[in-house]
C-alpha cells in the first residue's frame, strides 16, 4: 500500500500548532526580541516552555536565532522570511475568530495598542 501523500493543514498545525506558538508568532510580528520579552509578552508561559517553543520552531525554520559573542550572552529572535509568510494565515484565524464571537454575542478581546500590524491580531 502506497504510502498517504502528508495533509496540509496538518503540516500547519506541526508548526504553529499548540498553545502558544501563535501567542509567540504574534509578539515576533511586532520584531525582534529577546527572551525576556518574548516572556514578559506572553502571559501565562514558563521560561521551560517558551524555550521548548522558540526551539521547534527555529527548527522548523520560522524563527531566527542571533547569539551575541558578549557576556552576558546576548539572544534575540526575530522571525525568518518563511515565519513571515504566517502573516495571513494568523489573520485569517483572527478574523474567523472575530466571527465567532459575534455569533455567539460575546465582544472582542483588547487589542494591542503598538502601531504595527500584530496590533489587528487579538490580545491574550
Amino acid at each position: 500500500m502506497a504510502e498517504e501523500e502528508p495533509c496540509a493543514v496538518d503540516v500547519t498545525l506541526r508548526v504553529i500548532g499548540g498553545r502558544w506558538k501563535v501567542l509567540i508568532l504574534q509578539d515576533l510580528f511586532t520584531g525582534t526580541r529577546r527572551f525576556s520579552e518574548i516572556h514578559r509578552a506572553v502571559h501565562g508561559i514558563t521560561q521551560k516552555m517558551l524555550a521548548q517553543q522558540l526551539r521547534e520552531m527555529e527548527r522548523h525554520g520560522i524563527v531566527n536565532r542571533l547569539v551575541y559573542a558578549e557576556v552576558p550572552p546576548k539572544v534575540e529572535y526575530s522571525l525568518t522570511p518563511l515565519g513571515k509568510s504566517l502573516w495571513p494565515v494568523l489573520m485569517s484565524m483572527h478574523r474567523w475568530g472575530l466571527e465567532q464571537l459575534a455569533a455567539t454575542g460575546n465582544s472582542a478581546p483588547a487589542t494591542r495598542e503598538s502601531g504595527s500590524q500584530a496590533a489587528e491580531l487579538p490580545g491574550r
